[in-house]
């Protein structure tokens, strides 16, 4: 009966709104584009990365979500230039989202460690539904905890939603401290499958940071010679709101080459008391000086459902960066933020 009505509301909510709330990420330095335009080109390097979650798994119907991103940053424009490709699928309404966006950033020099980076987004969203299989929450008998009709009653054929819409973004970032802000939708694209110019996506605002502490280098015996192994402490937040609904996470990250170790608490329950509002994360990753890094995560929901009503979410996240080791060309430090 608990799963049966997780699955209602959940649908419901997914139904009546259309996604929206964006996704939440885990590992959302892991997404940097998605996180924050302003974040693209800020490796001076290229790079190229794929984020995937698998949320409410032991449930019977699957709320998947994935992101793809390339993004290159031009030094003699100090620009940078991005391409976003993310979705999300919910079997149990056959409700889709897809999203297109092309991202530009120009960076600049307050010192020789600090910096500003401004970034814009433009993309095009398609969301696609196909509503035989809804339930709607007047059809479900709580008493006895039957549905009454058949599921898609009152619905006919696909619908399907085409918008454009647009992100904004700006981050400082020195050797140990970043803080960003971004504002996404903000054109507002329309997501009601039901009325036509009834509900809007609601702009989301967000602001991140944190602060990275170098730890005492360590030492690698590769039975030739010893190489220094970095060790850092990294401690950062995210928060977001959007429409009715904020979030928080707080984290730390600690980086012992090539491990990663990361733990986050997800707090700021919102006023409609939903399954996975609260979780405390925890990843395990690897940094290889190849230039490959390697996520995985898993939330342990401590919300009112629980890890046994929904089994968390796992997520994966890959990132490379193209290493080019021209000794005349000078390179900007990284943004000092989570590895993932």
């Amino acid at each position: 009966m608990k799963r049966l009505v997780l699955i209602v509301l959940v649908t419901f909510w997914m139904v009546g709104v259309g996604f929206s709330q964006d996704i939440q990420y885990s590992q959302y330095y892991a997404n940097p584009i998605y996180l924050n335009p302003a974040t693209v080109g800020n490796t001076d390097k290229s790079r190229v990365g794929i984020s995937f979650r698998n949320q409410w798994p032991i449930l019977d119907q699957t709320f998947i979500a994935y992101s793809a991103y390339f993004d290159h940053y031009e030094e003699r424009i100090n620009s940078g230039f991005g391409l976003i490709l993310q979705g999300a699928n919910e079997s149990f309404t056959q409700t889709s989202t897809k999203e297109i966006g092309i991202v530009y950033s120009y960076r600049l020099k307050i010192s020789e460690s600090d910096f500003i980076q401004a970034g814009v987004q433009g993309c095009f969203v398609s969301r696609d539904a196909l509503f035989d299989q809804v339930i709607l929450g007047s059809q479900l008998d709580i008493d006895r905890g039957v549905i009454v009709g058949q599921p898609g009653d009152g619905f006919e054929g696909d619908s399907q939603i085409r918008a454009a819409d647009a992100n904004v973004g700006l981050i400082y970032y020195g050797k140990r401290i970043w803080f960003g802000a971004s504002v996404a939708h903000l054109l507002k694209p329309e997501i009601s499958f039901l009325k036509e110019g009834t509900n809007q996506l609601s702009m989301k605002t967000g602001l991140h940071g944190g602060y990275k502490f170098d730890l005492p280098v360590g030492d690698i015996n590769d039975f030739f010679n010893n190489t220094d192994q970095e060790r850092s402490l990294t401690l950062g937040f995210n928060y977001k709101k959007q429409g009715q609904f904020s979030q928080l996470d707080l984290g730390a990250e600690f980086f012992f080459e090539p491990l990663v170790l990361g733990i986050w608490y997800r707090g700021l329950p919102t006023k409609y008391e939903l399954p996975n509002n609260e979780s405390l994360v925890a990843l395990l990753g690897v940094s290889l000086e190849s230039g490959l890094d390697v996520g995985y995560s898993f939330d342990f929901p401590i919300s009112k459902f629980g890890l046994n009503a929904t089994g968390g979410a796992h997520e994966i996240s890959l990132r490379y960066v193209f290493s080019n080791k021209n000794p005349a060309k000078r390179y900007y430090a990284p943004l000092p933020s989570f590895r993932y």
